[in-house]
């Protein structure tokens, strides 16, 4: 892991603020869930992303599906939109 230099101060309720710079290359906006889990001695915070979320659409079911072994989830919707965007695209 790369170190980029930057210091935060954790407040009296045990707070720490993600920089702008961070926040923004990691994609991280207001009100997304980050995941926190330490490794080693290390505290790691990552975006949140379920692990049956539909790459289209968005939508977290158990009614997704997983192809590729497991590299493309897709939704039903999400398996509809996509369809019709590869038959337009075969026209």
């Amino acid at each position: 892991m790369k170190s980029i230099g930057i210091v935060r101060r954790v407040d009296e309720l045990g707070r720490v603020v993600i920089p702008i710079e961070l926040r923004r290359t990691l994609e991280i906006n207001v009100k997304d869930e980050v995941e926190i889990y330490v490794e080693n001695d290390k505290i790691i915070l990552k975006k949140y992303k379920p692990n049956m979320i539909c790459q289209i659409t968005g939508d977290v079911s158990e009614d997704n599906i997983s192809l590729a072994d497991g590299k493309i989830i897709l939704s039903p919707k999400g398996i509809k939109i996509l369809m019709e965007e590869i038959e337009s695209q075969l026209k």
